[in-house]
């Protein structure tokens, strides 16, 4: 039996991807004001916000921006050609690329992030509460599609009132 999806599960679920968009439109306008293209600001993001000790590798970083390894060797090339990022061979594996933030590209970065932090500071409360609107409702709905199941196959637990 297909669960039934309510309307208010529909309505949370589109007010959550509005809210996101919204927010990821955002973003990309500030990273123009600053003078980078959407891309170039999200693979800056990447490589710095690497947890400590992982290395931004090729791999590492096309796989956080969800591109194919030669799309980000196409970015990583351009971004090098400004001067925000270099590229060095690994200590280990020389076969590896790494690439770091160069000072021109730490700079707009954290004028980017700056920027964005106080704008999810004021908005960010209505993304959090979409998704919990979201994840409630998807609590709700999961216990009465429990709770039909279990009346069709007769398996309705008992009340425990202690």
């Amino acid at each position: 039996m297909a669960a039934r999806i309510t309307d208010g599960e529909y309505h949370a679920l589109s007010e959550l991807r509005y809210l996101i968009r919204r927010f990821l439109q955002e973003g990309d306008a500030t990273a123009r004001q600053a003078g980078l293209e959407p891309q170039q600001y999200l693979l800056l993001l990447a490589i710095r916000g690497l947890e400590p000790g992982q290395e931004a590798s090729i791999r590492k970083l096309a796989d956080r921006l969800a591109l194919r390894h030669h799309s980000t060797v196409e970015l990583i090339d351009r971004m090098e050609a400004h001067g925000f990022v270099k590229r060095t061979r690994g200590r280990e594996d020389r076969r590896q690329v790494l690439v770091s933030l160069q000072p021109r590209g730490e700079k707009l970065l954290e004028k980017v992030v700056a920027q964005r932090l106080v704008e999810l500071r004021s908005h960010g409360r209505a993304l959090v509460e979409s998704i919990g609107n979201c994840w409630n409702r998807g609590q709700s709905a999961a216990a009465r599609r429990t709770r039909l199941r279990d009346s069709a196959r007769g398996t309705i637990p008992e009340h425990d009132d202690r």
